[in-house]
């Protein structure tokens, strides 16, 4: 008889209800995780890894024409459909053996079918045949079944049939037009991936470009993607899209754009609209509203971990807080101590303002921490300094003509470092020592010890610092 008792049930299957089983069981837990689609979820086949496998090759082709020396080597154009082969290796083919043999060999059991809870501790599992198993958790359940694109409510959207971000990163041939409704990390990224292709992109965006980042981040994009070749278009509203033999004709309120296809880059909705949440008293279609342990607040059994809790909605920060609903979960299971205050052991607490992240466009966006925006609005004490990345040694040596901004945001009473942005070719790379900074909360007059080795990128750090000025 197949076992349907566990210490531990989790729904979702991505990289987050990966992590969260695999902490568990080295906690000494056993684990099963409940899954309908592809073992790896959303990353592994739709976003993360196959939306970054189509943006490389146009990158590394256009990093090697800005270099004297490899530009002259450059006579070809980008094979397309060689990016594709690429990107189809990335994704197994949308096979996911390797995820289950991983799983196996975690010591971590699969049921397949959609799961919805249906009592505390408890989860009926439909199979694809359509019979039904009820699994039963000694100790908790865990939500990880992530998100999926919002479809905003626009005259016509949904009857057009438009591509997500699914459609984008798992398409078989490249449209000669498309139009992206959308101004985020999502719209940007599948912009610049499309017309690398050759692809004659139009962006319409309601409001500004990467909203969420430093002003500057977002102005540079758009000026690169009008570089590019795409039409950016902004603080437009989409009033209207049809969907004919002519192909999608996306209305404006001041003009009509026909292309083959359209993207809807909108932003996110928490796939809990049929998970058994009104079973519990919680509601069906809401985010999960979470403690930094990542229990569901007003629960002792469920926790929810990944875009599901709206804290972070990336995949790394998703992995961070299942290491961390994972081990508390083994804690508190075995009666052990919890270390559940700020930056304890048992805590996501990086999520509330040191989140680093990367849009993979080009140029690059990295930033961690809070903006000189957010840091204000948080009650900062704050000063900021820019610096052009441009006018470093190793910016020099890196490619002819570099171009790009670094910014640098300080908590003046603390005299740290609250977050830092860059904006240019290749500063994904420089990500890791800006995040330490913030995390550890390092002191200004002890980064000044932190030298930066000549002639690379990370010079950045010491123009940052001799622009903000050494404390005395």
């Amino acid at each position: 008889m197949p076992t349907t008792e566990y210490d531990l049930i989790i729904l979702g299957a991505g990289a987050t209800g990966e992590n969260l089983a695999e902490r568990a069981v080295q906690g000494g837990l056993t684990a099963v995780i409940v899954e309908n689609e592809l073992v790896g979820g959303e990353c592994s086949y739709w976003a993360c890894m196959p939306s970054k496998a189509l943006l490389r090759s146009a990158q590394a082709l256009r990093a090697a024409q800005s270099v004297p020396g490899a530009a002259e080597a450059v006579t070809g154009t980008l094979d397309v459909a060689a990016v594709l082969a690429r990107r189809d290796s990335f994704t197994s083919n949308w096979s996911d053996d390797g995820q289950v043999k991983w799983m196996d060999g975690a010591g971590i059991d699969l049921v397949r079918g959609h799961g919805r809870i249906t009592a505390a501790k408890q989860v009926t599992v439909t199979a694809p045949d359509g019979t039904t198993t009820v699994l039963t958790a000694r100790h908790a359940v865990a939500v990880a079944t992530g998100s999926r694109a919002t479809i905003p409510n626009i005259d016509g959207l949904r009857a057009a049939a438009p591509w997500t971000s699914r459609e984008a990163t798992s398409t078989q041939t490249v449209p000669a037009s498309l139009v992206i409704l959308g101004g985020g990390v999502v719209a940007a990224e599948m912009a610049t991936a499309f017309a690398g292709f050759g692809t004659a992109v139009t962006v319409i965006s309601r409001s500004g470009f990467l909203g969420n980042m430093e002003p500057f981040a977002g102005e540079l994009i758009v000026k690169a993607l009008r570089k590019q070749g795409a039409t950016v278009l902004l603080d437009t509203k989409t009033t209207k899209v049809t969907r004919s033999d002519a192909g999608v004709t996306v209305e404006t309120d001041g003009q009509s754009i026909t292309a083959e296809e359209v993207l809807v880059a909108t932003g996110r909705t928490p796939r809990t609209d049929d998970i058994g949440l009104d079973s519990i008293g919680l509601t069906p279609g809401e985010w999960m509203n979470t403690d930094d342990t990542l229990l569901v607040r007003g629960f002792d059994w469920l926790y929810a971990a990944g875009d599901v809790t709206h804290r972070a909605l990336l995949t790394h920060q998703g992995k961070y807080q299942a290491r961390a609903a994972g081990d508390v979960i083994a804690a508190r299971a075995a009666g052990e101590p919890v270390s559940d205050g700020p930056w304890g052991a048992h805590v996501a607490t990086a999520d509330h303002e040191a989140v680093p992240q990367v849009t993979f466009t080009e140029p690059e966006v990295a930033s961690v921490g809070l903006t000189d925006k957010a840091a204000r609005a948080a009650g900062y004490d704050v000063r900021s300094v820019d610096y052009k990345i441009g006018h470093i040694a190793g910016a020099s040596v890196h490619a002819d003509g570099y171009r790009g901004t670094a910014r640098m945001v300080v908590d003046e009473k603390r005299k740290v470092v609250l977050g830092v942005t860059f904006v240019g070719p290749d500063v994904s790379e420089l990500l890791q020592g800006a995040t330490v900074a913030v995390v550890g909360e390092v002191p200004i007059d002890r980064l000044w010890h932190a030298v930066p080795a000549y002639p690379t990128m990370n010079e950045i750090w010491l123009r940052l610092l001799e622009t903000y000025g050494r404390p005395t």
